[in-house]
């Protein structure tokens, strides 16, 4: 009987492993990256079980890659933004926070984007929703690499409109830096084509966002593309259109899910009318964690700690799925470390293009996505924020944070309907993780594992020599000027 029942087991285990049979890659395969703004690790259906429904996100993790350890490298909006363009840590290429209306900084032109490595190839490439690298040329997207654009500047916060949707006249009051802003502008191209003022015309701009996204899959079907859609929502202020307005039954960030998961389903029903679906990679990824300060307006984290704004893991590790037919297995899960700064190394393999003539921090993570058996491309971060200031390591398993001054969301309850709760700053202290069993970030195990502490430190100092750390006064021997404007 063992005779029989071993052969039996080894042809089971090899139809296991072998069901999946990759095919030869197209030579130019089209790319999408929808980017998401302020959506938790805990804010999709296939991720933490939320109590709106988000099917067509669930059928894009169904059929390609879900990534449950996927990073960005700071937890604020432009920082986040150009790390996952330039495939660098923010603070090597000057930019940090998010940046304002008038900021005297925007990413230099110089600075090459995944959008400037494709055109190489003969990619036409477009750009769709929120920049926040620049506000005025010569630093927006048609500058940086892309052939058309069509989307805000700046967050869709940063105009001169109170909480509750009516705008300022008061400039004496808490929020006159608000007051302050410049009209919101919807910009085509250079140029602004209409002024953003209110929340009625927030809860169209999902919409014309997935309506110009699809316009520019079927225009281009017959050559290779690049497509950036980088969505408003979910950060506040949220505003939902009328087609699902209540269909949640939990309110406005519910409905506001469903409208976004709708978009996912525009995007992979235009792939499939074009006959696109095969020859193209989509990943759909997050900007950064929750606002959660914003309560029944934001989103949640799954159980990690804190959120945006902070180097805990509610902050900086966000949702991110992969597909791409006959290449991504279909219905896997990656539990190694990534992060958006390896998406431009990746896709260039893919599509043939040369690295950026600069250095970057990103490396190619094609045999993660291919379940390469052993593969671990990344086995560390240096985590930033504020201006420069290295406030966490993470190596393999096992994250130490630096002390520093951060954010704190547990001091305070928080806003509803759209006003925000108190986000203040406090010191934090030294601490040792290991994210095997405790990804909550609770129990600090320094004191029984000092040499990983050690070793942590010893890998801090190497990022501060290239990278700088505003808490020891290190300037960084790798860091790159950003832009001036003018």
């Amino acid at each position: 009987m063992k005779k029989i029942i071993a052969p039996l087991l080894l042809a089971v285990i090899a139809l296991i492993c072998f069901s999946f049979k990759k095919q030869p890659p197209a030579a130019k395969p089209n790319v999408i990256i929808i980017f998401m703004d302020d959506m938790g690790y805990g804010d999709l259906e296939c991720y933490a079980g939320t109590p709106w429904h988000t099917p067509n996100i669930n059928k894009l993790a169904a059929q390609g890659m879900r990534f449950t350890y996927f990073y960005v490298a700071q937890a604020v909006c432009s920082a986040s933004r150009a790390a996952l363009l330039t495939g660098c840590y923010s603070n090597r290429v000057g930019i940090h926070g998010a940046l304002a209306p008038n900021s005297p900084i925007a990413l230099d032109t110089s600075e090459q984007t995944i959008a400037e490595v494709l055109k190489q190839q003969g990619y036409y490439t477009g750009m769709v929703g929120k920049w926040h690298l620049g506000s005025k040329q010569p630093f927006l997207p048609l500058q940086q690499g892309f052939d058309e654009y069509l989307g805000l500047p700046y967050s869709n916060d940063m105009w001169p409109v109170h909480y509750d949707g009516v705008p300022y006249t008061d400039t004496s009051t808490i929020g006159r830096a608000k007051a302050k802003y410049p009209p919101l502008p919807l910009i085509e191209g250079n140029n602004p084509i209409k002024i953003i003022k209110t929340l009625d015309d927030q809860s169209t701009l999902t919409t014309t966002y997935t309506e110009r996204a699809c316009s520019f899959i079927k225009k281009n079907k017959q050559h290779p593309f690049f497509l950036y859609l980088a969505h408003s929502m979910v950060h506040v202020p949220i505003a939902v259109s009328g087609k699902y307005a209540g269909k949640s039954q939990d309110g406005l960030f519910g409905d506001m899910m469903m409208e976004v998961d709708w978009s996912v389903g525009q995007i992979m029903k235009t792939l499939d009318e074009t006959g696109l679906s095969k020859n193209t990679l989509v990943i759909f990824t997050s900007d950064n964690g929750p606002w959660l300060s914003y309560g029944n307006h934001a989103g949640n984290t799954g159980g990690l700690r804190e959120g945006k704004g902070t180097s805990f893991e509610g902050g900086i590790r966000v949702p991110c799925i992969m597909r791409w037919p006959g290449q991504i297995p279909a219905g896997t899960v990656c539990n190694k470390m990534a992060a958006t700064i390896d998406l431009l190394p990746t896709i260039a393999h893919f599509c043939g293009a040369p690295l950026p003539r600069k250095k970057i921090d990103g490396v190619d993570i094609q045999t993660l996505l291919f379940n390469t058996p052993g593969a671990n491309p990344r086995n560390e971060l240096a985590v930033y924020y504020e201006r420069n200031s290295l406030e966490a390591i993470r190596k393999g398993p096992w994250k130490l944070v630096l002390p520093h001054k951060g954010r704190t969301y547990k001091l305070n309850l928080p806003g509803y309907d759209g006003f925000p709760g108190a986000q203040p700053n406090i010191d934090i202290p030294e601490a040792l993780y290991d994210m095997r069993r405790d990804p909550g970030e609770t129990l600090d195990v320094k004191e029984q594992f000092p040499e990983m502490v050690a070793e942590l430190k010893t890998l801090a100092g190497k990022y501060r020599q290239d990278l700088g750390d505003e808490l020891t006064g290190q300037q960084g021997t790798g860091r790159r000027a950003p832009a001036k404007v003018e």
